[in-house]
């Protein structure tokens, strides 16, 4: 029988008009284009080309199939590849940090175009240009009124929030418009320019991607966004909504308290144990100041076994104390300062010039960065106004009573955390500084007094915590990375609750009015977490609220910044019409699902009306096409599990319904949801009682689906809720078992209307309005960006060019007349650059630069390849003397040894031999012509060369390399007989080298006798030298000189 041969597969995956020869030929075999049709078919193991030609043609539907399919999955993974990496952006108040995580580049912060790492939060929109980070900063002075600052404390705000009358007060230069839509204020920068703070912070984010784009020389879309632990829904919303304009795919937005324990917990995962360890974080920034208590310990999960955790356990905060707030009592110190200097000079007062204000505030910045390890320092301005200079000296002391009634309000978000989380002080082993204003001194004079530790934990980067904890998170939630599982349980700050109004009759038969409340979220309960919210007692259309449960926890002050209570009213509509239309149907009530995400966002999925019903179990009813489709289904894992119910969509919501495990409900609420029969809130966290069964039990309802799994075939399409069986139909015993009745459940949609009560979302036309004008902005810069590059480029070329035309290795290849020539095209273009360059088009600058470069084409070629010469010839002649010697050592290979063909040896002396010529001959032209002139030596006529010598050379050396020991015939003595002579020269080098597997001989070689125990051997398994075959040989013949070898097949490559 004919082995299958490596040779066949070569030529069925070759085109149709490519003959076996040059197929053989490309793969390195020695099979040349035009040898006899004898020796074809002999290589590949056929009679005749008919026969090839006839499996090609079976062949070729098939191949084409395969190629489609591996050319569509190398597209996938390329696409996949191209777009890999995910980045996380640290959105502070005064500054923001980058991070990125791709293949090879673990948790990398990301360097600015200042090669910074971070980047300032300042924006400044011109007519015609637009900057980002310090570039925006430095022109915060020339133009304060475009340079936009602390933008993120609008976010969410309507305009007679608190926080907007405090942004005016801080920065009087921007003038803010009002939006009556929305009740919302945006930036007036022109009568032609206005932006909102979304669409501010869209540039910014847009801004971000690209440094990460550019670091990670990848598109980047994926991302996850920190923002402060305290913002509510409408602020949330309002971030989520930038990023979608600047066209990122939000993976999360990770509290920036969460993502500094993440961080912390990540690069100590070694020290968390079973043992809860409890870690205070103080983050004092630019804006605000949040303190979290966070519990560390490993815990059992579902897949990954034992793994690190950390729970967020309590929160406290403070929106207005911060860095900034320092700043600006420092500003407002020098401004004084400088007034008073200026008193009899009747001046006017410092503080009604914004450029001078700037000034004073980038002075107050950089004087409380050197306050906070010197006892004082001369503030020193040049001229702050009217061209005088300003200089005065202030002491730590001085700033620390400036800041005195701050400095008070240091502990609060301490005792803040300490009640949510309802702990001491004594259970916290460690509070830990992050954020960059706790480096005051005071801040940490004042919290350790008021944590009573002995010291203050710093072993954390106070500035990329947080960052890199968002990245580790992006890393985890991205599909394209696995990272080592670490359990985050973040909690909610406020609490939620739904509010309704139903009617009830009382004793006397008097009908009135009821108000429920039920809490849906509860504070500090943790999240993602969906929720279901049942409401019995309606049978027609009704409305229900969601608001925000208790804020007692939050001050007047804090109340008044917090805006609407209110978040959203739901209108239902068509629960009357769900009941006429299943009106033997028993009630299950109206249930509303809730999904509080990653993000923190709170949405309503759907609501659904539920009913049940008890119908007759035959399995006579059952068809067999409906008994053939369940055991189809069952085969291929359609309905294999028990809970498996014909409504996908319920399916999974009652998997995902309920709080996460470990849920800070109260015990007494949940009973309350329980009992009352009017409103029960599903909670599949805790098992139902056996009367709410029906009602609002999840395990009750899989139950159910269980009993009703052998539903009727006809049913209306409208019916997508209704629970059936997709899985195996049961056993005959089961069968007997459900004969009297089953329960049969039907979900019908309901019509749902929002209305948004605390901040309208942007309409989708508006939206894309926005998204739009962004991208043109963007757009603009890039065009810009690129007609500078080409004013740049061309510049460049002309004074490189004019100084090289005096070097003397560019004279020795040019003439004068050509050197004159070129230095007159230069002087014009320069001269044309200087007088119609600001107004040239992109376009025209490239037309010059490419005319330049044209014509001093051939002045570069020669120099070039002057330059490049003496190091390929002597490459070149390297590789020369090596393959001679080479192949005058394959020639002294003993013909019994001889791994070589003649072919493949004349083939190399013939390569060589030409090579020689090839070089001494172009040389010698060369040596004709003059400098001046066009070479013929060329280089890249060097390397072609060598890397078709070389490409020879390798091809030997490989097969020397995988060459195996010929094995040596025995005689019946058992003695190794000599192998007889090849044939003459002459047939040698006819000779052709065949594919592995296949001997020179064009018939198949038959098996071996089982008592040649030498060729068995060698074909039973590759024989290796000095291997266990070579020590069994020499065993057996003791008698054989070592330094005689086996020899080497031809068919064995």
């Amino acid at each position: 029988m004919t082995p299958r041969l490596p040779g066949v597969w070569v030529h069925l995956r070759c085109p149709r008009e490519v003959t076996v020869s040059r197929c053989w030929d490309s793969g390195r075999g020695r099979l040349r284009q035009g040898s006899p049709p004898a020796a074809r078919s002999a290589v590949f193991g056929f009679a005749g080309s008919d026969t090839m030609a006839a499996t090609v043609r079976r062949q070729r539907p098939r191949r084409l199939a395969c190629w489609a399919l591996m050319t569509v999955l190398l597209a996938d993974l390329l696409a996949l590849s191209d777009t890999l990496a995910v980045m996380s952006v640290d959105l502070g108040s005064e500054s923001m940090k980058v991070a990125i995580v791709k293949p090879g580049v673990p948790m990398e912060i990301v360097l600015n175009k200042e090669s910074r790492r971070k980047t300032p939060v300042t924006v400044t929109l011109k007519e015609n240009e637009r900057f980002f980070g310090d570039s925006a900063a430095s022109m915060a002075i020339k133009n304060p009124k475009a340079t936009l600052r602390y933008f993120q404390h609008l976010l969410g705000k309507q305009e007679n929030n608190p926080h907007v009358a405090l942004y005016k007060a801080r920065f009087p230069e921007h003038e803010l418009g009002f939006d009556p839509q929305r009740q919302t204020v945006y930036f007036q920068i022109s009568p032609q320019l206005q932006f909102s703070p979304e669409e501010v912070l869209s540039m910014l984010l847009n801004y971000s991607r690209s440094l990460a784009e550019d670091f990670a020389e990848q598109p980047i879309k994926d991302a996850v966004i920190t923002v402060p632990a305290f913002f509510n829904q409408a602020e949330r919303r309002a971030v989520l909504q930038a990023a979608r304009m600047a066209g990122l795919k939000v993976l999360q937005l990770i509290n920036d308290n969460t993502a500094t324990a993440l961080s912390y917990g990540v690069f100590r995962r070694k020290d968390i144990n079973s043992t809860a360890q409890n870690i205070m974080f103080y983050d004092m920034g630019s804006g605000s100041t949040v303190c979290t208590i966070v519990t560390y310990q490993t815990v059992k999960t579902k897949d990954a076994g034992m793994q690190p955790q950390l729970q967020i356990r309590g929160v406290g905060f403070d929106r207005t104390l911060g860095g900034l707030e320092m700043e600006l009592r420092l500003r407002e110190h020098l401004a004084g300062l400088f007034n008073e200097q200026r008193k009899g000079q009747r001046a006017n007062d410092v503080r009604e010039n914004p450029r001078a204000m700037a000034k004073l505030l980038r002075e107050a910045n950089r004087l409380k960065t050197v306050l906070s390890a010197n006892a004082d320092h001369v503030a020193q301005i040049e001229g702050l106004m009217d061209d005088v200079d300003f200089k005065a000296k202030v002491t730590r002391a001085e700033f620390e009573e400036l800041c005195a009634d701050l400095f008070e309000r240091v502990p609060g978000p301490v005792q803040q955390a300490l009640q949510s989380a309802e702990m001491k002080l004594d259970e916290i082993e460690q509070v830990i500084l992050v954020g960059g204003a706790t480096r005051v001194p005071k801040v940490q004079e004042v919290l350790l007094k008021a944590v009573g530790k002995e010291e203050l934990g710093k072993n954390i980067n106070a500035d990329e915590a947080a960052a890199m904890g968002a990245v580790y998170q992006a890393a985890a939630l991205s599909k394209a990375f696995k990272v080592k599982p670490f359990v985050v349980r973040d909690a909610v700050i406020y609490p939620i609750l739904v509010e309704f109004t139903r009617e009830v009759e009382e004793e006397t038969g008097v009908r009135s009015l009821k108000h429920n409340k039920r809490v849906l979220f509860s504070r500090m309960g943790p999240y993602p977490q969906r929720k279901v919210i049942t409401f019995n007692r309606y049978s027609h259309d009704f409305n229900f609220h969601i608001n925000y449960g208790d804020l007692g926890f939050l001050g007047p002050e804090d109340l008044r910044v917090f805006g609407s209570q209110n978040l959203t009213t739901v209108k239902l509509k068509g629960v009357g019409e769900s009941f006429k239309k299943y009106p033997d149907y028993e009630s299950k009530g109206i249930k509303a699902h809730f999904n509080l995400d990653e993000s923190g966002v709170l949405s309503l999925d759907r609501v659904e009306s539920v009913f049940e019903t008890l119908v007759e179990d035959s399995p006579e009813e059952e068809s067999t096409l409906t008994k053939l489709g369940n055991t189809i289904s069952s085969l291929f894992g359609g309905g294999s599990t028990p809970d498996t119910k014909e409504n996908g969509t319920d399916t999974v919501q009652e998997e995902e319904e309920g709080p996460v495990e470990g849920s800070k409900d109260e015990p007494g609420e949940q009973a309350e949801l329980k009992e009352e029969a009017e409103a029960p809130a599903e909670d599949t966290s805790s098992p139902p009682p056996p009367e709410a069964k029906g009602a609002a039990a999840p395990e009750g309802e899989k139950a159910t689906e269980k009993d009703g799994r052998d539903k009727p075939e006809a049913q209306k399409p409208s019916e997508k809720g209704e629970a059936g069986s997709e899985g195996a139909p049961p056993a005959p015993e089961e069968e007997k078992k459900q004969k009297p009745a089953r329960k049969q459940r039907m979900v019908e949609e309901i019509g749902v209307e929002l209305v948004v009560l605390d901040l309208p979302d942007l309409p989708e036309d508006q939206l894309a309005r926005s998204a739009q004008k962004l991208q043109d902005l963007t757009l603009r810069d890039l065009q810009k960006q690129e007609r500078e590059k080409a004013a740049n480029s061309l510049e460049a070329f002309i004074f490189e060019t004019q100084d090289k035309l005096y070097q003397p290795e560019y004279q020795e290849v040019s003439t004068e007349e050509q050197r004159e020539d070129i230095s007159g095209k230069l002087s014009a273009t320069s001269t044309w650059l200087e007088d119609e360059g600001f107004g040239a088009t992109t376009a025209m600058l490239k037309e010059k630069l490419a005319e330049l470069r044209k014509l001093c084409h051939g002045l570069f070629f020669r120099v070039e390849e002057r330059k490049k010469w003496p190091e390929r010839l002597s490459a070149l002649d390297n590789l020369l003397n090596h393959s001679s010697m080479f192949l005058k050592g394959a020639r002294l290979i003993p013909e019994m040894d001889q791994i070589f063909t003649e072919v493949e040896m004349t083939t190399l002396e013939k390569i060589i031999n030409e090579t020689w010529a090839w070089k001494n001959a172009t040389v010698a032209e060369q040596a004709k012509l003059s400098a001046t002139e066009k070479p013929v030596l060329l280089s890249k006529d060097i390397e072609a060369k060598m890397a078709a010598l070389d490409r020879e050379v390798q091809y030997l050396l490989n097969k020397a390399k995988f060459a195996k020991p010929r094995p040596r015939p025995r005689d019946k003595n058992g003695t190794r007989a000599e192998a007889p002579l090849n044939a003459s020269a002459s047939d040698q080098s006819e000779k052709v080298i065949p594919p592995p597997g296949q001997t020179e001989d064009t018939k198949p070689i038959p098996e071996p006798e089982k008592e040649t125990a030498g060729p068995e051997a060698a074909d039973s398994e590759p024989l290796e030298l000095g291997g266990p075959a070579a020590e069994s040989e020499q065993k057996e013949h003791p008698e054989q000189p070592t330094g005689q070898k086996g020899t080497l097949k031809n068919d064995e490559l």
